[in-house]
């Protein structure tokens, strides 16, 4: 595993920094330290365990993958769409435990979530150890934008909750539920628009401090002096208990009976995915912000690393968030140092100033959610829409679509679905100009041959009506798959039968060794090609 982390992974090289880098990455730290406290305390409610889960996954998490990590300044945590599916996990456990006590319930649900978030962690180490980090790059750009954009939307509608009227059920309508929400939470929706209003402002004059970081202060300090009756940090969950994390064996006798077994191992796989999908789509979003290349496979691997030391510390799992990364990237913060002092400040807070983070209004933090909400929401991918092949526009809008109402996982693996098939069909025609040649006929092919073309390749050739001698060029063609070349095989069989010469030029040495019927009449030329074609394994 050592070939993974290089000397600047695991240290955080000072040398390589200027004063102006050490700061702009401490403070951008931690502006995303105290932004992470809300989402976390959101994101264990949505699992249905206590706040404190979620606090050590986003410290645990984001201290390894700083350290770690294949990109520097990323911030992982626990997430949204890695709590959601834990959901269904624990509405399993408490069917199948229908008699337990709620404390006891409570508690079942955390083992199997621990159990789950270390399985998954191995899941991610492997995938990262196999190197198959890589096939991020099968994600189609625009199933890219789609990702960005739903999860934009995702960013955005998590924060409506805190909007709503605390007693929804005493209003009769949509519209009561509106005005009840508009006139008496009128303070948050101007404390909302302040801090939106800061972190637009406030880098057009300076950007010695991260704006965000200004907001908060000045929220904090407003609404405490001025005595404003607003929802705070402490309102969603008691913060004066939180210590540091400390090990948990997990009941490890829930692996002893198969329906739990199955159930574990089924979500730690969802887990693990949508992990992984989040982290390299995260990571490719700030590649292009950054302009430079991170390491997939080194990020699956500290992420499973990650996920393992939360689960076995009393956190669950998480990956990386691509809404604080983005706060972390335009704050100033692009080394290690910064996501690595968001972590460590985390914990620093909860433990020593729980009291300050308590009183944090929960509007600046909803403000500066929406604000990267938009600032994440790829706008030029709209104009473009009228621009992209049909093909494409659907891709980005159904990924967008699913990444709202189901999940990330299956959103993108639809998007690679989709933009496969599309690709499939558009190439899934092979041409052949004839011709003759001293008595022989020439059929010189143009196009890949793969599983898809297949069908029309075989409609190019007449071997009933053809001279007894023929040629196939393979100069302008490609076999692409196995497919292709059994159906090679196939055809020179056909030939055979007919009594009839037939050879073969221009094809790749690898795929001459793949034919087992036409390969005795492949002819050698100086300008074969050297492509391989793809082998079933």
């Amino acid at each position: 595993m050592a070939q993974f982390f290089h000397e600047d992974s695991v240290v955080i090289e000072l040398r390589n920094y200027t004063a102006r880098n050490i700061k702009n990455d401490l403070l951008s730290g931690a502006l995303v330290a105290i932004a992470l406290v809300p989402e976390a305390i959101a994101f264990s409610f949505i699992a249905g365990v206590s706040p404190v889960v979620g606090l050590y996954a986003a410290f645990i998490i984001g201290l390894i993958t700083s350290l770690l990590g294949g990109k520097p300044g990323m911030i992982s945590g626990a997430t949204g769409s890695v709590a959601v599916v834990f959901v269904s996990l624990g509405l399993w456990v408490k069917r199948h435990y229908p008699g337990l006590d709620t404390e006891t319930l409570s508690m079942t649900v955390l083992h199997y979530i621990l159990i789950t978030s270390i399985l998954a962690g191995f899941i991610q180490v492997a995938v990262g150890l196999l190197r198959f980090g890589k096939f991020i790059r099968l994600v189609p750009q625009p199933a890219l934008f789609g990702f960005v954009n739903g999860l934009a939307i995702v960013i955005a509608l998590a924060q409506l909750p805190f909007l709503a009227p605390a007693h929804m059920e005493r209003y009769h309508s949509w519209i009561e539920i509106v005005k009840a929400s508009l006139f008496e939470h009128s303070e948050m929706y101007a404390i909302i628009a302040a801090t939106m209003a800061i972190m637009y402002l406030l880098p057009k004059i300076t950007k010695a401090v991260p704006a965000g970081l200004v907001a908060i202060v000045t929220a904090t300090l407003v609404v405490y002096a001025a005595h404003i009756d607003t929802l705070k940090v402490g309102d969603l969950a008691d913060l004066s208990h939180v210590a540091l994390p400390h090990f948990i064996m997990p009941k490890l006798d829930l692996l002893f009976s198969w329906e739990s077994l199955s159930v574990i191992v089924a979500t730690a796989v969802v887990v693990a995915l949508v992990g992984l999908i989040e982290s390299l789509l995260t990571l490719s979003v700030l590649d292009e912000m950054s302009g430079s290349r991170g390491s997939g496979n080194k990020e699956c691997v500290a992420l499973g690393i990650g996920n393992v030391a939360s689960g076995l510390f009393g956190g669950m799992a998480g990956c990386a968030m691509i809404g604080q990364s983005v706060i972390n990237f335009t704050s100033g913060g692009l080394g290690r140092l910064s996501s690595f002092t968001a972590a460590m400040l985390l914990i620093t807070l909860l433990i020593l100033f729980s009291d300050l983070i308590s009183i944090i209004p929960i509007a600046t933090l909803i403000g500066i959610m929406f604000m990267v909400s938009l600032g994440t929401f790829e706008f030029s991918s709209i104009r473009r829409l009228k621009h992209m092949p049909l093909s494409d526009a659907i891709v980005l809008i159904a990924v967008t679509v699913i990444t709202i109402v189901a999940d990330l996982a299956v959103a993108v693996i639809a998007g690679i679905i989709i933009s496969a098939l599309v690709f499939a069909w558009k190439h899934a025609k092979i041409s052949a100009r004839s011709y003759s040649e001293g008595g022989k006929k020439v059929y010189e092919l143009e196009g890949p041959l793969f599983f898809a073309s297949v069908g029309s390749f075989n409609e190019q050739f007449d071997p009933k009506h053809d001279p007894d001698e023929v040629v196939i060029d393979f100069k302008r063609a490609r076999v692409m798959d196995s497919s292709g070349a059994e159906a090679i095989d196939a055809l020179t069989e056909k030939y055979k039968q007919a009594g009839k010469r037939l050879t073969l030029r221009h094809l790749s040495k690898d795929c001459k060794e793949t034919l087992k019927i036409a390969g005795p009449f492949c002819t050698y030329e100086e300008d074969d090609p050297t492509y391989k074609v793809a082998r079933d394994v």
